[in-house]
């Protein structure tokens, strides 16, 4: 299983409904990627550029590219991303077959 950082950024549209009427988005949020076979770990309203900001933990890429995509075609969203996580041990294994891999490449030349 992967994990993800999701963030949005709601349309104004989108503010003025969730204020008229406030709603749980925290429960049609996880409604949504458990459908798709993913599990959504936390959900935060935040300050700043992004409105909320999701760890969702899915299968595989596909899983969260079509969450981000049924949340995009609502039309409520002005802005999103996805941030693909790695654990400490899939790092330390990145790590690892870069310094093997370092000998092979080369660096563009002045």
């Amino acid at each position: 299983m992967s994990f993800y950082l999701y963030q949005l950024s709601y349309t104004p549209d989108a503010v003025k409904a969730l204020v008229a009427t406030p709603s749980d988005r925290e429960a049609a949020a996880r409604k949504l990627i458990e459908s798709l076979g993913g599990k959504l770990h936390h959900l935060f309203f935040a300050f700043g550029q992004h409105d909320v900001i999701c760890l969702i933990e899915g299968p595989d890429d596909q899983m969260m590219a079509a969450g981000a995509m049924a949340v995009a075609a609502s039309g409520t969203v002005a802005s999103s991303s996805t941030v693909k996580l790695m654990t400490p041990a899939e790092a330390m294994a990145a790590m690892q077959a870069a310094g093997k891999a370092l000998g092979s490449y080369k660096p563009p030349m002045r």
